[in-house]
């Protein structure tokens, strides 16, 4: 028999490469079902990912998916947002038309509630690409929610490869530590892709020549984000490329068997100025902490562009 379509929320802050991870959801409807999209602030504005997010929507041809905005901040700080790396719209690099989709009425966070208590239990994946504001929001406001999602997949933190945005931390936990700390704490079942993993996913010059020659606007607008949004890491790592980081919360949906992982406790610094944010992942179970991620370590590049490559040229 056939599996089921996994059905995903994709909650988001829509940069370039949360981009490449909305388009590898709906260039794989055999496996996925996208029941909507939620903007978060994050690398810009709320408003800006939101209209980012339609934009992507609309690339890929899928213009039938629901967007809808979530909250504009963190639930106790300051909105910290990432322009310097995505340019000042977020999706700089490809020119994309005003989007003609527009934004569903309904909050984010309530469209996230209602999703998950109207279809049936343990059935819904929340993919979090970006800081978990809207999903702490969500289980903080409706508690039952928690027994039934599936599973929650996220892109953040990182133990062996330090942070991002600061030494110790990851952009997207630092932005929102406490509501890291609510969905951390919450006993879904949480799978992380940390830095670890998409350190080593690098968007090669041939990879991004494979982007673009894949014959359609889907290909040429990523190879256009990917060159855009790889200059920042190429200086500021040193390496040939940039990891892409957010696909890869969709890959490990479609083919777990490219990823290697081990289940840790992980829990969130709040407290510190100087880690803020910083992922403390008990990755050799010395604390006896309660297990409550599945840490993915490790994966295998070539076949996570492969897919990229044969999913985004169904694309529009």
């Amino acid at each position: 028999a056939k599996p089921m379509r996994r059905k995903i929320i994709i909650d988001t802050d829509p940069g370039q490469d949360d981009a490449v991870a909305i388009l590898l959801a709906l260039g794989s409807p055999a496996e996925i079902e996208v029941l909507g999209i939620v903007a978060v602030a994050g690398n810009v504005g709320l408003k800006q990912n939101a209209r980012n997010a339609l934009q992507v929507v609309e690339l890929s041809g899928r213009t039938d998916i629901a967007v809808h905005a979530g909250c504009e901040g963190p639930m106790r700080r300051k909105l910290v947002t990432a322009e310097y790396v995505h340019g000042k719209t977020g999706l700089d690099g490809p020119t994309l038309p005003e989007p003609k989709i527009r934004l569903r009425e309904q909050h984010g966070v309530d469209f996230i509630i209602e999703t998950i208590r109207r279809e049936p239990a343990k059935t819904v994946t929340l993919c979090a690409l970006g800081p978990l504001t809207n999903v702490a929001m969500a289980l903080v406001k409706a508690p039952d929610i928690c027994e039934r999602v599936q599973e929650i997949v996220l892109m953040g933190g990182g133990l062996f490869e330090g942070g991002n945005i600061t030494p110790a931390a990851e952009f997207n936990i630092y932005v929102d530590p406490e509501a890291a700390d609510v969905a951390f704490h919450s006993g879904m079942p949480i799978t992380q892709a940390p830095l670890d993993l998409t350190h080593s996913m690098l968007t090669t010059r041939a990879r991004i020549e494979r982007f673009r020659g894949l014959g359609n606007r889907t290909g040429t607008a990523t190879a256009e984000m990917l060159e855009f949004f790889e200059r920042f890491d190429e200086q500021k790592y040193g390496w040939d490329g940039g990891p892409l980081h957010d696909p890869v919360v969709i890959a490990y949906l479609l083919k777990p068997e490219l990823f290697q992982g081990r289940h840790v406790n992980v829990a969130i610094e709040t407290g510190s100025e100087l880690t803020r944010g910083m992922t403390v992942v008990d990755y050799w179970g010395v604390t006896g902490r309660t297990r409550n991620v599945n840490y993915l370590r490790s994966g295998d590049a070539d076949g996570f562009y492969e897919l990229l490559f044969e999913r985004l040229a169904t694309l529009a």
